[in-house]
């Protein structure tokens, strides 16, 4: 197969991904403000789609950056080692998908490539310094993110203890719109950037980039139409775990874990970190959950969770490693 068609088969992989991406983490956009009924889910995702696609106007490419050039040396990025790490990533999407576990997509990427790229030249191609961050991001995320939430929880339950049920809830359905958006622009200002970083790598790979490593305009436009139009098609087994099965979410409660979570996104968007919003949501749901009282959260579900969490990049560096075989023997 001729060197472009390659290059054009692989662009179109790394977009279904971004697409599943949108579809996977459309949960973790919408499942609060579904849960509450402040938004039917139909509504909802376009909401989410909309806040997905803008966010390239409002964050820079930090994050791309750092998945393109800030995880594995750039000089060792063939064809080869990007099918293996997309079909890392790809794969381990469709089985957490099919459980209806809200996985990482960060993570699943990350492994799959640092999986493919080891079994190419070796454990020496490693950038421990990126590498190491987006490890550690996977603890600091949801437990930074479920401590906010529980904060926020009980400075809103302080100020808002002599007001009437009912206009709390008026008032925080009106205020989730705001919460819900801003959740939704982290989310497609952090994830859709490690697709183009991606996409970006294979384009330095194939000398279509010149000068120093850069996201061309029409990757980032691409990858932020793929996220939002599979935030559009949904993850409503994974909406349904997010937002009812952790925890039942009132829209106060609502607001204050999509805060949380958007602060930490934005933190970790303006210092290049690839976080999962899943695990920065899901923490913030936990937190909400925890400071009404702990036998309000559902810690068997939790616990699956996090198993998963745990074992995302292990797994998908094993298939990715597979994936680089398999694209060899092709």
């Amino acid at each position: 197969m001729p060197d472009y068609a390659i290059l054009i088969a692989l662009i179109t992989a790394a977009l279904l991904f971004d697409f599943m991406n949108g579809m996977n983490d459309a949960a973790n956009s919408i499942a609060t403000i579904v849960s509450t009924r402040v938004l039917a889910p139909r509504y909802a995702v376009f909401w989410a789609a909309f806040f997905n696609f803008i966010a390239f106007l409002v964050f820079g490419q930090a994050v791309a950056r750092t998945m393109g050039s800030g995880i594995v040396d750039t000089k060792i990025i063939t064809d080869q080692v990007i099918f293996g790490a997309l079909t890392g990533a790809i794969t381990w999407q469709l089985i957490t998908w099919k459980a209806g576990i809200p996985s990482s997509s960060t993570h699943a990427m990350v492994g799959g490539l640092v999986g493919s790229a080891v079994v190419h030249a070796g454990t020496g191609v490693i950038l421990w310094h990126g590498l190491g961050r987006t490890i550690l991001a996977i603890f600091l995320s949801p437990t930074l993110g479920m401590v906010l939430a529980l904060i926020l929880m009980l400075i809103t339950a302080w100020i808002f203890h002599k007001f009437l049920p009912g206009r709390v809830d008026a008032i925080f359905r009106k205020a989730q719109f705001l919460s819900a958006s801003l959740y939704s622009l982290g989310h497609g200002g952090n994830d859709a950037q490690k697709t183009m970083g991606i996409i970006a790598a294979l384009l330095y790979a194939h000398g279509q980039i010149q000068g120093e490593f850069h996201i061309p305009l029409w990757v980032i436009l691409a990858c932020q139409t793929a996220m939002a139009a599979g935030t559009l098609g949904g993850g409503w087994r994974i909406v349904k775990t997010m937002g009812s099965r952790i925890t039942h979410l009132s829209p106060y409660q609502g607001v204050c874990a999509e805060t949380a979570g958007s602060v930490m996104l934005f933190l970790a968007t303006s210092m290049g970190i690839p976080v999962s919003t899943t695990h920065t949501i899901t923490g913030a749901i936990v937190g909400v959950g925890a400071a009404k009282r702990a036998s309000a959260v559902r810690w068997n579900v939790a616990k699956d969770i996090v198993i998963a969490w745990i074992i995302t990049i292990p797994a998908a560096a094993c298939i990715g490693a597979l994936g680089y075989k398999l694209f060899g023997l092709l």
